[in-house]
């Protein structure tokens, strides 16, 4: 049992670290915390799901959960943050939760408030290793967490842009010196950001077999949650916390019942707070410079 708890609690986890990475980015590199990443995550899920009920391949239907994803990022960041860009920073972080309101109640009246299902047929194989049971499901979530994870680390340390995104979380004022458009850094860290949320939105609908417009919300306390006992400021830091807050919330289910899940999540992320502010892999410096 106790192995079987852990694949699902990994599982469980890279999906909490796609949520997290959508959050880091925006507040690594720009110091803004988008609370729309939730609604974000929720639209990708129904857009996803959309694609899947048309018969799409369920590729297909990801990289559709990522498009939608990533045009609700275009948007926030051209009318939610692109205005606000020199206002102290809890305007943009008041304009990001106007957002995700307006998000919430526009899927809300498309789709419904009641669940949506899943098909049913997806991914139904399963396959015995040892004690454990891993479904098609599962194998497929973990690894297209992990190649969109690894793609994102490829792209921001080789590709110009990249290059970039990075200068700019460095030193800002030094990045725009050497010529980095902030323009162009701007645009791209909502993009890849809204992308994120968006196929973590579809891959946690795959998960749980339904999707509802409130399962933002809780999922994206989570992200909160991963990202900052990763490091607020580390990309790196959010695949290492994913998995472990993913698998102490599912051991604390499976032992000590499924209401000790978030007293279990959240006492982990107020330990880190107490011990390492900086997160397991960033620093309180890190957090202080981007504020």
């Amino acid at each position: 049992m106790f192995l079987q708890q852990l694949v699902n609690g990994i599982m469980l986890g890279s999906v909490y670290t796609l949520v997290a990475l959508a959050y880091t980015l925006v507040m690594g590199i720009l110091g803004v915390l988008n609370i729309a990443v939730a609604e974000t995550f929720t639209f990708g899920g129904y857009v996803g799901l959309a694609l899947l009920l048309l018969k799409a391949p369920v590729a297909v239907a990801l990289v559709g959960a990522m498009a939608g994803g990533a045009a609700l990022g275009a948007i926030i960041e051209r009318f939610g943050y692109r205005p606000l860009k020199h206002a102290p920073v809890v305007m943009p972080l008041l304009s990001t939760i106007g957002f995700s309101l307006l998000y919430q109640n526009v899927v809300t009246n498309v789709w419904g408030s009641d669940p949506i299902q899943f098909p049913s047929a997806l991914f139904s194989a399963k396959h015995q290793i040892g004690p454990v049971m891993i479904s098609g499901m599962q194998a497929w979530i973990v690894a297209s967490t992990l190649v969109m994870v690894l793609a994102l680390g490829q792209f921001l340390k080789y590709s110009r842009v990249g290059r970039g995104l990075r200068a700019v979380a460095e030193n800002p004022l030094a990045a725009a010196i050497l010529g980095v458009d902030p323009g162009l850094v701007t645009t791209v860290t909502f993009l890849i950001s809204g992308a994120l949320a968006g196929a973590a939105g579809l891959l946690v609908g795959l998960n749980y077999s339904a999707i509802t417009p409130q399962i933002g919300g809780e999922v994206g306390l989570r992200g909160i949650a991963v990202m900052v006992v990763g490091g607020v400021t580390n990309v790196w830091g959010a695949l290492l916390a994913g998995p472990i807050l993913g698998i102490s919330q599912v051991m604390a289910a499976a032992y000590l019942g499924a209401s000790y899940q978030d007293l279990v999540v959240y006492g982990l992320l107020i330990v880190m707070l107490w011990i390492r502010p900086g997160g397991l892999l960033g620093s309180p410096d890190q957090l202080r410079r981007r504020v």
